[in-house]
């Protein structure tokens, strides 16, 4: 396909066209596409579900690679784990599905995230105390430095949080082509992430499975996140903030009540929701956009028509969080660009 309109393919409904287009659904097709696109020394964008992704107004003068490579393969199994291979065109919430429909314990509270399964190494994905980085084992990808389908080990994917070498030192060199999952065959058991643990005590849930935990995710998430084929939005716009030991103890002097995770680094989580609310910002829009009234995590676009409006609401977000904390906020999404 050519000049296609990326608004299209992305859930925030927002940016410009695509020069090309290719979906492709096994390993020697990818390996083809990027050996022709070099020879016209085209660049590519590889793109999943689009949940994950910015696209801006100018045209992409290249090939956006669509990642339709399918597999749900257990390839190792014992008394106490089970190893999943998984196409990296999978949608990833019915990977999760497959997984709790088998007993398998360790993506459950991922349920409800969208997109493939081949982004959720990119930005190690996570949700409600699981990350992808717990469970993946390796993943097998397409490497365009130096043309050959090469096995990436969990290390050396260099995970930290909602971040890999995929979105930072080498971003852009790899198409994922399937990732391998070890779950565990134990029911989940607590302490359970705060929300979590809260839904259960208020619904009073006493007995608590896996599917228990997965309606439990998609029933909060559906009070949190609006549903992207109703309300354009990339779903969480702003990765939540690392702070200091010395910066939450300032925090701490005026905002007693502010919500925070020790990290294994020794920084400290902060909701970045929490810190746009209070500083009077959910609910707010401007040029077409708004932080979203239920989860001000979530920028939704109501009427913008072009990625100047969503870069314009994003700078006043992050300078007001700033100019209030000293914190300063980054955006989660990943932006196509050359």
């Amino acid at each position: 396909m050519t000049n296609v309109p990326l608004k299209q393919y992305t859930t925030m409904k927002l940016g410009g066209a695509a020069r090309y287009m290719v979906a492709v659904d096994s390993a020697s097709d990818v390996v083809t596409l990027y050996r022709n696109a070099r020879k016209e020394n085209l660049p590519i964008f590889v793109l999943g579900g689009g949940s994950n992704v910015i696209t801006r107004d100018e045209t992409f003068e290249g090939i956006v690679l669509l990642n339709k490579i399918k597999g749900f393969e257990v390839i190792a199994d014992n008394d106490d784990t089970t190893d999943i291979k998984i196409g990296a065109g999978e949608v990833w919430d019915e990977v999760v599905e497959r997984a709790v429909g088998l007993g398998l314990q360790g993506v459950e509270a991922m349920s409800g995230i969208p997109g493939t399964a081949g982004a959720a190494p990119v930005q190690n994905v996570g949700a409600y105390g699981q990350d992808i980085s717990d469970t993946l084992v390796s993943l097998e990808a397409y490497d365009s430095k130096t043309d050959s389908i090469v096995t990436i080990s969990v290390d050396e994917c260099d995970f930290s949080y909602r971040n890999s070498i995929f979105r930072d030192s080498q971003k852009g060199r790899y198409c994922i082509l399937n990732i391998t999952l070890r779950l565990n065959k134990a029911e989940p058991r607590p302490p359970f992430y705060a929300s979590l643990q809260k839904y259960i005590e208020d619904n009073d849930i006493r007995e608590v499975n896996l599917s228990v935990i997965r309606v439990a995710v998609l029933n909060i998430r559906s009070e949190k996140l609006p549903d992207p084929a109703e309300i354009p939005s990339a779903g969480s716009f702003f990765k939540n903030a690392l702070i200091e030991k010395w910066q939450l103890e300032q925090l701490q002097k005026e905002y007693s009540d502010v919500p925070n995770y020790a990290m294994s680094d020794g920084r400290y989580k902060v909701p970045t929701g929490w810190l746009i609310d209070r500083a009077g910002l959910k609910g707010f829009a401007s040029h077409g956009m708004r932080v979203y009234e239920k989860n001000a995590l979530v920028l939704v676009n109501d009427s913008a028509t072009g990625y100047g409006d969503l870069a314009a609401i994003r700078e006043q977000i992050i300078q007001t969080v700033y100019d209030k904390f000293g914190i300063r906020i980054e955006q989660e999404p990943l932006e196509l660009s050359l």
